[in-house]
């Protein structure tokens, strides 16, 4: 399963979210720090869900970097704008 495929189950499952849009921008970070062939490095993630609408940004943050568990080490940088 890709990373991006892995992301969106994860996500989908703790928030069932309305709205998640995932897109992988690694290409647009070539020879760049963090870049390896192959893509999945750089992601930019939507995301709203009912369940947001209590928290803070910084609870919002960890909640989804909670559910994404050790799927932030195999990312280089995770871009999130979250509601």
């Amino acid at each position: 399963m890709s990373i991006k495929d892995e992301i969106s189950a994860r996500l989908t499952e703790a928030f069932t979210p309305d709205v998640l849009e995932i897109q992988d921008d690694s290409e647009k970070h070539r020879g760049h720090g963090g870049w390896r062939e192959g893509g999945e490095t750089h992601f930019n993630v939507t995301i709203r869900a009912g369940v947001f609408a209590p928290m803070n940004r910084v609870a919002r943050h960890r909640a989804v970097h909670q559910a994404l568990g050790d799927l932030t080490v195999r990312i280089h940088a995770l871009s999130l704008d979250i509601g």
